[in-house]
Protein backbone atom coordinates (compact mmCIF):
# COMPACT_ATOMS: atom_id res chain seq x y z
CA UNK A 1 0.00 0.00 0.00
CA UNK A 2 1.68 3.61 -0.62
CA UNK A 3 0.98 6.57 1.43
CA UNK A 4 -0.43 9.30 0.16
CA UNK A 5 1.05 13.10 1.63
CA UNK A 6 -2.36 13.80 3.77
CA UNK A 7 -0.91 13.76 7.43
CA UNK A 8 -1.99 13.78 10.55
CA UNK A 9 -0.20 16.27 13.26
CA UNK A 10 -0.15 14.50 17.02
CA UNK A 11 2.06 17.17 18.81
CA UNK A 12 5.39 17.04 17.63
CA UNK A 13 4.36 14.12 15.27
CA UNK A 14 3.18 13.45 11.67
CA UNK A 15 1.35 10.17 11.18
CA UNK A 16 1.36 9.46 6.96
CA UNK A 17 -2.02 7.85 6.58
CA UNK A 18 -1.67 5.19 4.18
CA UNK A 19 -4.16 5.54 0.88
CA UNK A 20 -7.77 5.16 1.15
CA UNK A 21 -7.72 4.04 5.30
CA UNK A 22 -8.57 7.16 7.96
CA UNK A 23 -11.25 8.88 8.26
CA UNK A 24 -12.81 11.38 6.02
CA UNK A 25 -12.32 15.12 6.88
CA UNK A 26 -14.47 16.35 9.21
CA UNK A 27 -16.67 13.30 9.90
CA UNK A 28 -17.03 12.12 13.40
CA UNK A 29 -14.72 10.13 12.63
CA UNK A 30 -12.33 11.97 11.94
CA UNK A 31 -13.13 13.89 15.05
CA UNK A 32 -12.71 10.33 17.12
CA UNK A 33 -9.11 10.33 15.53
CA UNK A 34 -7.58 13.49 16.46
CA UNK A 35 -8.63 13.20 19.47
CA UNK A 36 -7.31 9.54 20.06
CA UNK A 37 -3.89 10.59 18.82
CA UNK A 38 -4.06 13.72 21.19
CA UNK A 39 -4.69 11.52 23.73
CA UNK A 40 -1.44 9.06 22.35
CA UNK A 41 0.81 11.80 22.15
CA UNK A 42 -0.27 12.71 26.01
CA UNK A 43 0.30 9.60 27.00
CA UNK A 44 2.81 7.71 25.18
CA UNK A 45 4.78 11.03 23.43
CA UNK A 46 6.38 10.17 19.99
CA UNK A 47 6.99 6.01 20.85
CA UNK A 48 2.97 5.83 20.48
CA UNK A 49 3.16 8.05 17.39
CA UNK A 50 6.03 5.28 15.85
CA UNK A 51 4.25 2.27 16.57
CA UNK A 52 0.76 3.49 15.10
CA UNK A 53 2.90 5.11 11.81
CA UNK A 54 4.77 1.42 11.70
CA UNK A 55 1.51 -0.15 10.61
CA UNK A 56 0.99 1.51 7.70
CA UNK A 57 2.86 -0.27 5.23
CA UNK A 58 0.70 -3.37 6.41
CA UNK A 59 -2.01 -2.94 8.33
CA UNK A 60 -3.47 0.92 8.84
CA UNK A 61 -6.59 -0.09 9.44
CA UNK A 62 -5.91 -1.43 12.85
CA UNK A 63 -3.67 1.62 13.10
CA UNK A 64 -6.77 3.83 13.29
CA UNK A 65 -8.62 1.22 15.25
CA UNK A 66 -6.04 2.03 17.60
CA UNK A 67 -6.24 5.94 18.01
CA UNK A 68 -9.82 6.02 17.24
CA UNK A 69 -11.24 3.10 19.96
CA UNK A 70 -8.43 2.96 22.24
CA UNK A 71 -7.57 6.31 22.35
CA UNK A 72 -9.95 8.42 21.05
CA UNK A 73 -13.29 6.63 22.71
CA UNK A 74 -11.79 4.91 25.65
CA UNK A 75 -8.60 6.61 27.03
CA UNK A 76 -10.54 10.20 26.29
CA UNK A 77 -13.80 9.18 28.45
CA UNK A 78 -14.27 10.94 31.80
CA UNK A 79 -14.04 9.65 35.73
CA UNK A 80 -10.55 8.15 34.95
CA UNK A 81 -7.21 10.17 35.03
CA UNK A 82 -4.93 9.24 32.68
CA UNK A 83 -2.47 7.55 35.59
CA UNK A 84 -5.23 5.50 37.16
CA UNK A 85 -5.72 4.92 33.55
CA UNK A 86 -1.81 3.44 33.14
CA UNK A 87 -2.30 1.79 36.09
CA UNK A 88 -5.19 -0.34 35.08
CA UNK A 89 -3.74 -1.04 31.88
CA UNK A 90 -0.20 -2.36 33.28
CA UNK A 91 -2.19 -4.63 35.52
CA UNK A 92 -4.47 -6.29 32.77
CA UNK A 93 -1.25 -6.29 30.53
CA UNK A 94 0.57 -7.99 33.45
CA UNK A 95 -2.23 -10.55 33.74
CA UNK A 96 -2.36 -11.53 30.18
CA UNK A 97 1.26 -12.62 30.16
CA UNK A 98 1.71 -12.26 26.63
CA UNK A 99 1.86 -8.58 25.67
CA UNK A 100 5.75 -7.71 26.45
CA UNK A 101 5.81 -4.70 24.03
CA UNK A 102 2.68 -3.36 24.54
CA UNK A 103 3.10 -3.35 28.52
CA UNK A 104 7.02 -2.22 28.11
CA UNK A 105 4.95 1.06 26.31
CA UNK A 106 2.94 1.11 29.17
CA UNK A 107 4.92 1.37 31.76
CA UNK A 108 6.71 4.40 30.37
CA UNK A 109 3.55 5.90 29.64
CA UNK A 110 2.56 5.37 33.20
CA UNK A 111 5.72 7.03 34.34
CA UNK A 112 4.86 10.13 31.83
CA UNK A 113 1.63 10.62 32.82
CA UNK A 114 2.89 10.93 36.63
CA UNK A 115 2.92 6.65 38.05
CA UNK A 116 5.77 6.33 40.31
CA UNK A 117 8.10 3.18 39.75
CA UNK A 118 6.82 1.91 43.09
CA UNK A 119 3.39 2.57 42.08
CA UNK A 120 4.10 0.31 38.92
CA UNK A 121 5.91 -2.35 40.79
CA UNK A 122 2.93 -2.80 43.13
CA UNK A 123 0.44 -2.70 40.29
CA UNK A 124 2.34 -5.58 39.27
CA UNK A 125 2.91 -7.35 42.65
CA UNK A 126 -1.51 -6.92 42.99
CA UNK A 127 -1.37 -9.07 39.88
CA UNK A 128 0.27 -12.03 41.95
CA UNK A 129 -2.81 -13.46 43.49
CA UNK A 130 -5.07 -13.45 40.02
CA UNK A 131 -2.30 -14.32 36.84
CA UNK A 132 0.26 -15.71 39.03
CA UNK A 133 4.11 -15.68 40.31
CA UNK A 134 5.16 -16.38 36.22
CA UNK A 135 3.51 -13.52 34.60
CA UNK A 136 4.62 -10.99 38.05
CA UNK A 137 8.04 -12.10 37.35
CA UNK A 138 8.15 -11.50 33.51
CA UNK A 139 6.47 -7.66 34.22
CA UNK A 140 9.15 -7.23 37.22
CA UNK A 141 11.52 -7.69 34.61
CA UNK A 142 9.88 -5.47 31.59
CA UNK A 143 9.89 -2.70 34.45
CA UNK A 144 13.73 -3.19 35.09
CA UNK A 145 14.17 -2.76 31.58
CA UNK A 146 11.66 0.48 30.90
CA UNK A 147 12.63 2.08 34.12
CA UNK A 148 16.07 1.72 32.77
CA UNK A 149 15.20 3.65 29.26
CA UNK A 150 13.54 6.38 31.51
Amino acid sequence: MTLNRRTVMAGAAALPLAEGSGPADGSEAQDRYRRGLDQLTAISGPQGAAVIESLNDIAPDLGRYIVEFAYGDVFARPGLDLKTRELATVAALTAMGNAAPQLKVHMRAALRVGASRQEIVETVMQMIPYAGFPAALNAIGIARDAFATE
